[in-house]
């Protein structure tokens, strides 16, 4: 199959790639960097450089593909994210209409479900609903988990302040995943047919947040480190004094908020709460001692 990859060579599109080539599908990867055209063409992909917000572009990129995976950079913009993010969906929409695509997966993410409290998450519900509205090309939602990967950010301050924490309690169970079994989930859902749009969750572990501090303590010899729940007005100060733009922090403490009260999860719970991801949070607590 002849198969499309938004997302350069990130944290999901990179091992999505490689398992596709691996595969035997004619792989082309779309970037916004000159500077990864060898890269990818290393990997044994055609790069295809360009920006997402030229539908043009992703038009002629998507024209005889069999397959798209579309995703959108967390945070596309300083400001304006949810309205950029919106914006860069409807470019997709636009590019895989006109290229006559018949079969893309978007990755989306747990909380897309609600118009509501879910933060940056917002920007996901309004393409689902937009992807939903493409006549022709049917559609997975692939709703991952919080990304492991993001716990990378609290290392300055387990280092600095020896604590970790959000603005929501050590009881709430967060549902989580590793960019590995993303990859493995959109590889799947690349090559089915299928005529009518569907949701998969791909989730690898669902853990209680005071699991993240004593997993994660233990794997950095902190085995004291605890959840600290934060006060949303703390939380935004916090994100604010790391560097954050106002608009970035001020969705991150509105997704806290939603998963403090179930808005974010709450669709996922309704579904079972699939775990069917490989990588697990002590898994991953290796990886996160080695960046530590």
């Amino acid at each position: 199959m002849k198969i499309v990859i938004t997302g350069s060579l990130g944290n999901v599109a990179k091992p999505l790639s490689q398992q596709l080539i691996t595969e035997g599908h004619n792989v082309t990867i779309v970037s916004s960097s000159n500077e990864r055209k060898h890269d990818i063409e290393s990997l044994g992909a055609t790069p295809a450089i360009g920006s997402i917000t030229d539908a043009q572009f992703l038009t002629q990129t998507f024209d005889g593909a069999d397959a798209v995976f579309v995703m959108t950079p967390p945070a596309i913009s300083p400001d304006k994210i949810v309205e950029n993010t919106t914006n860069a969906g409807k470019n997709y929409a636009e590019a895989l209409k006109k290229a006559n695509v018949k079969r893309a997966v978007m990755l989306s993410s747990v909380g897309a479900e609600s118009p509501v409290e879910n933060g940056p998450i917002a920007g996901l519900h309004n393409i689902e609903k937009l992807y939903n509205e493409v006549e022709d090309t049917t559609f997975t939602f692939l709703r991952a988990g919080y990304f492991y990967n993001n716990f990378f950010n609290d290392i300055p301050l387990i280092q600095n302040a020896g604590i970790i924490g959000a603005n929501y309690p050590a009881s709430i169970e967060v549902p989580v995943v590793h960019p590995t079994d993303i990859a493995k989930a959109a590889a799947e859902e690349l090559v089915k047919d299928g005529n009518t749009n569907t949701i998969r969750y791909i989730v690898s572990d669902i853990r209680k947040a005071s699991d993240f501090a004593k997993v994660l303590g233990s794997a950095v010899n902190k085995p004291e480190l605890t959840w600290i729940e934060f006060s949303d007005e703390d939380s935004l100060n916090g994100m604010l004094q790391a560097g954050l733009p106002e608009d970035m922090a001020k969705l991150y403490v509105e997704m806290g908020r939603g998963i403090r009260t179930g808005v974010v999860q709450k669709d996922y719970i309704d579904h079972g709460s699939p775990v069917t991801g490989n990588v697990k949070l002590e898994d991953f607590a290796k990886e996160f001692a080695s960046q530590f």
